[in-house]
């Protein structure tokens, strides 16, 4: 009988490679359906497509996804050293995902030279592309996990960061001999004993004795009884799937922009698709990682701001206003916190 790593093992390769060949035979079946009736239901151009389609999933899932698992399988000691990104996810990125958009923006560009309005993939890019790649992230996420019994200490990645400590706030007395004492002490902080932090570098370095946290919970978790006791119960593995689906929330509103007729029969369905492939490259970073905030920025909030304000421009409210404002206010606090607030002027206690 197959131990229970094995069934997870199986199942989750089994996922995966289902979510990598799917949505590639649906969409090209779909195009090779469009070809048929763009030259006068042609059989043959139909039936080409589809062996296209079939021919190109046997060959990306010998030559490259095979290969590319068993490495990931066998040779542990070479991928545990890659903590940076995700060869996994990369992969499907670039197999599958890229090649799906490339079909739905070919489709745009045969309609339009042939002046028809046949078929704009109004459910395909968002229902079955993006959640075959949500269902790839939330396996590459859950996989250290157990999917019986209790949560193990793995499930603590998974935790939400709490917030930073809030120092307390001292009266106006207080600040004054605060002050008094820092204007009377020497500017060049004493030398470090026993490898030490220095003088103020110390105070910041450790949180001061009285700060707490915003709404947080005592030191020790309360254990809630009775018959509404399991509202306070929590697992990360639980919550991966909703972080999942919230990270990818702006990424398929942008996509299903792209199947509005006004925007998908026209030069912008270039720039949206391209720029929503873009944004599905922040999923190789890991969670967690010091890098997902600036990719985060850079590949999705900063261009999906200027292209929304464009489409908003061109068409009009194609897309809610709530997300190019998601956009701005992300990519300005992002800029803030970054860079300005970390500025000498913005460093004096006296201000805010």
């Amino acid at each position: 009988m197959a131990s229970g790593k094995t069934v997870k093992l199986v199942l989750y390769e089994a996922l995966q490679l289902a979510a990598l060949a799917v949505p590639v035979l649906v969409v090209m079946e779909r195009f090779a359906g469009l070809v048929r009736d763009v030259r006068g239901r042609d059989l043959t151009a139909y039936w080409l497509v589809v062996a296209a389609s079939v021919a190109y999933v046997t060959s990306v899932v010998l030559l490259a996804w095979v290969p590319l698992k068993y490495l990931i399988l066998k040779r542990r000691r070479l991928v545990s050293e890659i903590t940076q990104w995700r060869p996994t996810v990369l992969a499907y990125v670039v197999l599958c995902t890229l090649p799906c958009f490339a079909i739905f923006i070919a489709s745009s560009k045969v309609q339009v030279d042939r002046g028809l309005r046949l078929d704009h993939f109004t459910e395909l890019p968002v229902s079955l592309v993006l959640f075959s790649l949500i269902c790839v992230d939330v396996t590459e996420r859950i996989r250290p996990c157990r999917l019986i019994g209790q949560s193990d200490s793995l499930d603590l990645d998974f935790e939400v960061a709490s917030p930073a400590p809030l120092e307390q706030v001292s009266t106006v007395t207080g600040q004054l001999h605060a002050d008094e004492e820092q204007k009377s002490s020497t500017q060049t902080p004493p030398p470090a004993r026993n490898g030490g932090t220095p003088g103020r570098w110390r105070d910041l370095a450790a949180p001061p004795p009285g700060a707490a946290y915003l709404y947080s919970s005592p030191s020790r978790r309360r254990s809630h009884s009775g018959p509404l006791g399991f509202l306070w119960r929590r697992d990360g593995r639980s919550e991966v799937f909703v972080d999942s689906f919230l990270f990818w929330l702006d990424t398929a509103e942008m996509v299903r922009v792209a199947g509005e007729p006004a925007v998908f029969y026209s030069a912008w369905v270039f720039p949206v698709y391209a720029l929503a492939f873009l944004s599905t490259l922040r999923t190789v970073v890991p969670p967690r990682n010091a890098l997902s905030s600036s990719a985060g920025v850079f590949l999705q909030d900063a261009p999906f701001c200027v292209v929304r304000v464009a489409l908003i421009a061109a068409f009009g409210f194609v897309t809610p206003v709530l997300y190019p404002l998601k956009n701005v206010l992300v990519s300005l606090t992002f800029v803030y916190f970054t860079f300005l607030a970390r500025l000498r002027i913005f460093g004096r206690r006296s201000m805010f």
